[in-house]
């Protein structure tokens, strides 16, 4: 509870209180939980975290619950974290599976898969159409049933394989490739129905883009 309390403080802070420090600092304060160091680490990487949140939550106040749990972990966490790969990348994995055990919590996303704030994203599929801004994709995959929103999270944006999206989520990788194909599929559709993207000739367009 304290520590809730301590991210929403943290969020109300002005910029002009800020005071730069550089990552390892934030880490070693962070380490012996100087309140400086977890302002700094908060708000540093809180918007781009908050994005993530928000391309698998229902709407905003459920994007800040999962940021705001994430964060905890985070905090809680941070001695396991042993340098060996991007210190942003490490907390994103963090929120990412706060997020995903978010969902789980939520009867109608399990049944689902056993059948302004989103701003930068980046695909992992580097042939994704220039045409299409990172923003209009986010803003359409939020427009998929969860359970294909969530797969195509997972694989085409947060990098995970179909094995570890399948252990994350309880179900079986062959469910994992047909949700993640469906998914595509229904977003290539919403794509051509806002003229995001031109209807392909042939049946490749943004299925090829995506990989499977």
């Amino acid at each position: 509870m304290v520590a809730a309390f301590a991210i929403k403080k943290m969020s109300k802070l002005r910029v002009n209180q800020r005071v730069y420090m550089t990552e390892e600092s934030i880490l070693q304060g962070c380490l012996q939980n100087d309140a400086l160091a977890q302002r700094e680490l908060y708000q540093r990487y809180s918007p781009k975290m908050l994005s993530v949140c928000y391309r698998f939550a229902h709407n905003r106040e459920d994007a800040e619950d999962m940021l705001q749990e994430g964060f905890i972990k985070v905090f809680t966490q941070i001695q396991t974290f042993r340098s060996q790969g991007a210190f942003e990348g490490w907390v994103r994995r963090i929120i990412v599976h706060t997020c995903i055990n978010h969902l789980k919590k939520n009867k109608k996303f399990n049944d689902s898969v056993d059948i302004i704030h989103a701003t930068g994203v980046q695909v992992r599929e580097e042939s994704i159409p220039s045409i299409v801004q990172a923003k209009q994709i986010v803003e359409c995959i939020r427009l998929l049933p969860i359970g294909y929103r969530t797969v195509l999270n997972l694989y085409a944006i947060e990098g995970f394989s179909h094995k570890e999206i399948a252990d994350m989520l309880d179900i079986e990788e062959s469910t994992s490739r047909s949700q993640y194909t469906r998914a595509r599929q229904m977003l290539e559709d919403i794509l051509v129905k806002k003229k995001i993207l031109q209807k392909p000739k042939h049946k490749i367009g943004l299925l090829a883009a995506f990989g499977g």
